[in-house]
């Protein structure tokens, strides 16, 4: 017997209220070192993800490593997107060794995990394999994660796709949160994020828009 094919979303495919994300150590000392994506796309990368996971309600958590100490402040661009959310410091490098976020992923209570830092071969790594040995299904945003070289990175995510997380990129997260552009309600956030963070898909909405004001999904 067939597959009859209906026009329904796939149960991978993520939502705005199925899954919580944690930004992991976007400060100043990690990205010093981070070699594997450039500073400027890095931040724009963190910005996008930032702002996308704001405008469309998800459960997000921001979490630093010895802020005050060692590491620095948290980029700007995501405390832009979250002014006065509460930024849970660590000294653990493995975010899910520490009990204060895991009582903050517990209370939120998805089980789904979407996952975005410096370093992928540590500070992702750690919370990726733990999370899905506990049964979550973790989602790693490869394109805002950086390491210290392509060689770290690559084989952080290679490691973590093996033991079941799924990769992917930040433009990609966002555009899969809308996924429908008759979704008017959302349509001018994601248009205007992707405008903003969106590098050269960005600039295509604009040129469409100001040479021939016409819009996706119109």
């Amino acid at each position: 017997m067939s597959n009859k094919a209906t026009p329904t979303p796939g149960s991978k495919l993520l939502t705005p209220k199925d899954h919580t994300l944690i930004m992991i150590d976007f400060q100043s000392q990690m990205s010093f070192a981070t070699k594997s994506i450039d500073a400027v796309n890095l931040r724009n990368n963190a910005a996008l993800v930032a702002h996308a996971a704001k405008g469309f309600g998800v459960s997000t958590i921001l979490t630093t490593v010895a802020e005050k100490s060692f590491s620095g402040p948290i980029f700007s661009e995501i405390t832009d997107a979250f002014p006065g959310q509460k930024l849970f410091d660590r000294t653990s490098m493995n975010t899910w060794e520490d009990a204060a976020v895991i009582d903050e992923v517990n209370r939120i209570g998805k089980k789904r995990i979407v996952l975005s830092g410096l370093w992928t071969g540590v500070c992702i790594v750690g919370p990726a394999l733990s999370a899905i040995e506990q049964g979550f299904e973790v989602y790693v945003l490869a394109d805002a994660c950086g390491d210290v070289s392509d060689e770290a990175h690559d084989r952080a995510m290679d490691r973590m796709v093996q033991a079941g997380a799924q990769p992917m990129t930040s433009l990609q997260y966002m555009l899969e949160l809308q996924r429908d552009w008759a979704r008017t309600e959302t349509y001018d956030m994601t248009t205007g994020i992707a405008r903003k963070f969106g590098g050269a898909y960005g600039l295509g909405i604009i040129y469409a828009k100001t040479m021939f004001n016409v819009s996706e999904g119109h």
